[in-house]
């Protein structure tokens, strides 16, 4: 298959708005589970040695955002995590707004016919654009799922994967 059957074959099973529709949902979601952590768990609960799920949230925050306006502008960044959120649950997901809507400004100025074409985001992760955005959603899915297990291992009910 040549690369422009094979974006025409992409474009055919979903077409960019749906996909940014598909991302937003998960966002959506994902929010929802910041959300019903209690603000003292959110930022020291974990189980077995791993990170915390605000350390979680703000790698989400480092990649998403930073990952498409990479994108977009082709500007090389380092990943940074270290994102000053001064222990407060509430500034976490005014953040967590704010990428939404950076993600909303650059998704929509790829153009759909570059969605192949071979990048590396944060000067070292080599890709395509659509197999750099899927990476995006597929970490924030797996970093969701941990999240449902803190909540859980607290003795809350988390939100329903299927309601985004």
């Amino acid at each position: 298959m040549s690369k422009n059957e094979s974006k025409t074959a992409i474009q055919e099973v979903i077409t960019p708005a749906e996909l940014l529709k598909h991302w937003q949902g998960h966002r959506s979601l994902t929010r929802r589970v910041i959300e019903a952590f209690p603000e003292k768990e959110f930022f020291n609960h974990s189980i077995g040695g791993m990170r915390t799920f605000a350390e979680m949230t703000l790698e989400l925050l480092a990649i998403a955002g930073p990952g498409l306006k990479e994108i977009v502008t082709k500007e090389t960044q380092a990943l940074n995590e270290h994102i000053d959120h001064k222990d407060q649950k509430n500034l976490v997901l005014k953040l967590w707004d704010q990428a939404t809507e950076e993600i909303d400004t650059y998704f929509n100025q790829i153009t759909p016919d570059s969605f192949q074409d071979t990048i590396k985001t944060f000067g070292q992760y080599e890709g395509t654009v659509i197999s750099s955005i899927l990476y995006f959603i597929d970490n924030e899915i797996h970093h969701r799922g941990q999240g449902y297990v803190y909540l859980r291992d607290l003795g809350i009910e988390p939100p329903f994967f299927w309601e985004r």
